[in-house]
């Protein structure tokens, strides 16, 4: 089965740019191909590749110099160089400007295959950005394009920093909403004296401050997509006007008397445990009926090993672009570490993380000293565990994974400690670098505290 989006390879010799095509399409990938560097700028601009493979020496655009317009123009694209012996000295001056990688002519197929399943684009980046190489991820996705033909309502779960807007986004274009808004409103970061009126909108004079009449998120996002992220941060008392919304499908403005019907698509994202969150009398069963017609629980990153070297490298070179710094490669023991490590913070953490060795890495080679890990590295459950699943998360685990679960609420308890010193106990700073609400944080702090691992 043919890649989704092509190679293009760059080659001034007829019969090798032809003999590289044919080997790559033997081997399953699709290409397009150009004589120089000007016609290959001119099909980057109406082609979506997933690698460019190009010789050095050509003219007038030589490889060098179509690499580092490349660099300027798509900074994420991934560009391998064919190059002579003779050409060394330049091969390294092209690694310093951004290729992924130089093949010495004269090479063997295998070799120029193995560079090629090394450094392309994830396919799945042709379908929403999403990068899905290990098969649960594939699994995932899977079912979040069968639900996206659909009009079904979507519960995504799983923990805090997993990628649940990112899958949302991956619905929403992938349905037959997708020209329509898709409208995402954060349920923990609004205050709940003005939330209602953020997600029904509002009349003016409603309240106090209401000049101008508002429309609220359920009419901003008519005919598109809403998502609920982080429902279970909602006030109990809203939860009744939601539930009713999502029943009627019509939403009444705060100080309004008209009704306005809705033709929306709602997704809702937590990372808690709602049926959890129901028993303790935290949010109500009926709502959580209504929103569970579709779950997805997505993966811990732990559980996906195989998306972690791909998505590492997919930010190194987006923020080694915005940093000036486009030739940042990883080194064989970051890239071990990175696989070995928890990921307590999942895909947010991994992107912090990248990007601070963005900053600290002394050259073009990120090794494991430039990613300060937070905690030891330890080895989570590996992939090819759980799948996603269409039945709720909630299981009741062996002896052997509960070990596993404690000791990832260490590392995490551990790393949120420690991000909470670094900001010198501001909640809110700790809560941005961490990446969550940071009503979120101040549960989690509270429960430290009760368990005796926080004075105060």
């Amino acid at each position: 089965m043919a890649h989704g989006l092509p190679i293009l390879v760059v080659e001034d010799d007829c019969a090798l740019r032809e003999a590289v095509c044919d080997t790559l399409e033997l081997a399953g990938q699709t290409t397009i191909s150009a004589a120089g560097g000007d016609e290959a700028l001119q099909l980057l601009t109406r082609h979506a590749v997933s690698l460019v493979v190009s010789d050095v020496r050509m003219l007038p655009v030589d490889g060098i110099a179509l690499l580092k317009e490349i660099r300027s123009r798509l900074p994420q694209l991934p560009v391998v160089l064919m190059t002579a012996f003779a050409d060394v000295d330049r091969a390294v001056e092209a690694m310093r400007a951004g290729a992924c990688d130089f093949l010495l002519k004269p090479f063997e197929p295998k070799a120029l295959l193995e560079h090629v399943m090394r450094y392309r684009l994830p396919e799945s980046l042709d379908a929403g950005g999403v990068i899905a190489i290990d098969p649960v991820t594939s699994n995932l996705l899977s079912l979040a394009n069968r639900v996206a033909q659909t009009d079904a309502t979507v519960l995504l779960t799983g923990e805090s920093g997993v990628g649940k807007e990112v899958v949302a986004r991956y619905i929403h274009q992938h349905s037959a909403r997708h020209k329509g808004p898709f409208v995402a409103i954060n349920c923990a970061a609004i205050p709940d004296s003005l939330l209602e009126a953020t997600l029904f909108g509002h009349e003016k004079g409603a309240f106090s401050g209401a000049q101008n009449a508002q429309a609220g998120k359920f009419e901003q996002a008519q005919n598109g997509t809403l998502l609920l992220d982080e429902i279970t941060e909602m006030p109990f008392g809203l939860q009744a006007k939601l539930l009713r919304v999502l029943q009627e499908r019509e939403v009444e403005r705060v100080g309004g008397k008209k009704a306005v019907v809705l033709n929306i698509r709602v997704v809702a994202t937590s990372n808690r445990d709602i049926a959890d969150a129901v028993a303790q009398g935290f949010f109500r069963e009926d709502l959580f009926y209504r929103l569970n017609v579709f779950p997805l629980l997505i993966p811990a990153l732990r559980q996906r090993v195989q998306d972690i070297v791909p998505l590492a490298r997919y930010f190194l070179a987006a923020h080694g672009a915005r940093a000036g710094r486009p030739g940042l490669q990883l080194g064989v023991s970051a890239e071990v570490a990175l696989q070995r490590y928890a990921w307590p913070g999942n895909v947010r953490e991994l992107e912090n993380i990248i990007q601070r060795a963005v900053i600290l890495a002394p050259g073009d080679i990120v090794e494991i000293d430039a990613l300060h890990l937070a905690v030891e590295p330890r080895v989570g459950p590996t992939a090819g565990q759980r799948p996603p699943t269409l039945t709720p998360a909630r299981t009741t685990a062996e002896p052997a994974r509960s070990r596993q679960n404690d000791e990832l609420r260490d590392v995490e308890r551990e790393h949120i400690l420690e991000m909470l010193a670094a900001a010198g106990g501001s909640r809110k700073l700790a809560g941005q670098r961490l990446g969550i609400p940071e009503r979120t944080l101040r549960y989690k702090l509270r429960q430290y505290r009760l368990a005796g691992f926080l004075d105060g």
